[in-house]
């Protein structure tokens, strides 16, 4: 019969498939049956040759061709199904981003941003997206990233592969025992120095007199003057001061994407200020005479949302396009011997350090700046309790 001419054999896999037209499909059909080409195999495939031209012949011929497949090969287009959908999975950068869309209900947006984000980045940089080349990639890590970053890293990617376990999206962990120890802690004598005042009054006076960057010296002024964290003054409005400038609201934060929030620990608090004090001058000398509540205090020189990596620019220092390094205020400082360098964060050490040396209680230090009396006192001097207004220091 004519229908032989659609029985052929494969001969890459050397099993028989069947291919045949029908009138008014515009493709081919094809019938992978998973038989070998033996003269038993033929009679069987003849036989299913004759029930689709009779189904043809009838009208009732099934496009789908599901009705035609044998068991066996249904289950395995089935298996070849489930390996691709597990090997799609089993993709690093696609196990990240469903882990990262999970995560997403449970951990602060901000954390998404900048942590896992920056992980996504490290992970489009692998030399290879199989999870079963975790040794591979944690050589590349250690190669690439510095001890913290790689210890971070390695953490959250077995953390990302235990719950893709548990989803059911691959089998097992291949970065459970792959961790590296943690890094050492920095001294925190290291992380809570604070400058003097001279050095403080020092550091004013260079962004007071610098040719690119005294735009700036207000917001220097206002992070030494009240020890509030630079995320807190990113965010600070005009509307959260009060008009004669002597109370400060701060209720939220804003981080290098710019995104309000609450402050780091959630306290709401007001920070007072005296009556003619160097910090309600500042505030009465920078406000516009047609601001808007809702206008930032503090923004860029192109009036942009102020930011760290705009502070970390003109604190410590930037490169242009042509790769050329430029320094900031305080680097530059640190260079020439007048003061050490230290992160823009020592603006709010130096506040608490030299209240509490000026006669203030560790409890009102602690309310102004918004952490715990613990804090203070493990982190700042002792002194006895003198004073209930903030001296202008």
């Amino acid at each position: 019969m004519t229908e032989d001419k659609w029985i052929s054999s494969d001969s890459r896999t050397k099993k028989l498939v069947i291919r045949f037209w029908v009138k008014g499909f515009p493709k081919q059909f094809f019938i992978s049956t998973g038989l070998k080409d033996t003269k038993r195999n033929r009679g069987i495939v003849r036989s299913k040759v004759y029930a689709i031209a009779n189904d043809i012949a009838l009208d009732r011929f099934d496009s789908t061709l599901k009705s035609y497949q044998s068991q066996a090969t249904k289950e395995a287009a089935a298996a070849a199904i489930k390996k691709s959908q597990t090997e799609a999975s089993a993709n690093l950068q696609e196990l990240w981003k469903r882990f990262t869309q999970f995560k997403a209900s449970i951990v602060e947006q901000t954390t998404i941003l900048e942590k896992y984000r920056t992980i996504a980045r490290y992970i489009e940089r692998f030399p290879t997206q199989s999870p079963e080349d975790a040794p591979k990639i944690r050589d590349w890590i250690l190669e690439n990233l510095t001890h913290y970053m790689a210890w971070e890293t390695l953490n959250n990617l077995s953390r990302c592969c235990d719950w893709s376990v548990d989803s059911g999206l691959i089998p097992s962990n291949p970065f459970l025992k792959l961790k590296i120890p943690k890094p050492k802690n920095k001294s925190t004598a290291d992380y809570y120095k604070a400058f003097t005042l001279e050095q403080r009054d020092l550091i004013i006076q260079g962004f007071e007199e610098h040719s690119l960057y005294s735009h700036y010296a207000p917001l220097v002024k206002f992070l030494f003057w009240t020890g509030c964290r630079p995320g807190e003054a990113f965010a600070l409005t005009w509307g959260d001061i009060s008009t004669d400038r002597c109370r400060i609201y701060i209720d939220k934060s804003c981080n290098a994407h710019r995104i309000k929030k609450g402050t780091k620990n959630g306290k709401k608090r007001v920070f007072p200020c005296q009556s003619g004090s160097k910090l309600q001058n500042l505030l009465l000398s920078i406000c516009p005479a047609d601001y808007q509540t809702d206008n930032l205090v503090f923004v860029s020189k192109t009036g942009r949302p102020m930011n760290s990596s705009i502070l970390f620019g003109f604190w410590n220092e930037w490169k242009s396009s042509n790769g050329c390094k430029h320094f900031g205020v305080v680097k530059e400082l640190a260079v020439a011997k007048k003061t050490p360098y230290l992160k823009p964060y020592a603006t709010r050490h130096t506040f608490a350090t030299w209240a509490i040396s000026n006669g203030v209680s560790p409890d009102k230090v602690a309310l102004w700046i918004g952490d715990t009396v613990e804090t203070v006192l493990t982190y700042y001097c002792h002194p006895e309790i003198v004073s209930a207004e903030c001296p202008d220091f």
